[in-house]
């Protein structure tokens, strides 16, 4: 009964998705080009919006220099309900230290209405290619002991078929894990369960 308890409070719960929206704003049209013989006012706006978009492109985008995001759940064959959500990043001018990764990240693992979720700030973050380690202390959970551990998770971004680790695979719990380095975590030996969500990894460019 014990090592099924270890085995039902692997996970986290809490889902931190994050969307994006963006919104682009008409100019107005040209003082000059404005007269008598100007086609009708649905018309110029259409004529501009060309130069908007050419616009728009030529502003530059400053790419962070890692991140970690995106729900999912884990599959397993006895039905347990496994979901891992990540909002991590790395700024561009902490691109030398991962350990200046900012974001959160959350966990839940429930077996027949029984498990525990937990929720983890960040506090390093290193990917390479479409692999990423993240770390973070415990700040919220329902797992007794849980609260102020270090946990690690690793992602493997495959598309459609992402795998994932993390650093209690050895112990059963993360209480059971005693102090863990930063960005230190397993192997990505778990499956995401199909149709349920999805990580993107930001490769991480260090200047080496």
């Amino acid at each position: 009964m014990k090592r099924r308890t270890k085995i039902v409070v692997l996970g986290s719960a809490l889902l931190l998705t994050a969307g994006v929206a963006s919104a682009a704003t008409a100019s107005d049209t040209p003082r000059q080009r404005t007269t008598a013989s100007d086609t009708p006012r649905q018309r110029t706006t259409a004529s501009d919006a060309p130069r908007q978009q050419a616009t728009a492109s030529d502003t530059p985008r400053h790419r962070e220099a890692a991140a970690l995001t995106g729900t999912a759940k884990l599959y397993r064959s006895a039905g347990d309900d496994i979901t891992f959500s990540f909002d991590a990043h790395l700024a561009a001018e902490d691109k030398a230290d991962p350990t200046k990764a900012t974001g959160t990240f959350a966990f839940g693992h429930y077996l027949n209405g029984e498990g525990a979720r937990a929720e983890v700030k960040v506090d390093c973050l290193l990917t390479g290619g479409k692999v990423a380690v993240v770390s973070g202390v415990i700040t919220d959970s329902d797992l007794p002991g849980a609260e102020g551990k270090r946990v690690g998770v690793t992602v493997h971004d495959l598309g459609r078929h992402d795998r994932l680790g993390y650093s209690w695979a050895s112990t059963g719990s993360p209480v059971d894990t005693k102090e863990l380095p930063k960005c230190v975590s397993s192997a990505p030996f778990e499956k995401v369960l199909k149709g349920t969500g999805d990580f993107t990894v930001l490769p991480w460019q260090p200047a080496l």
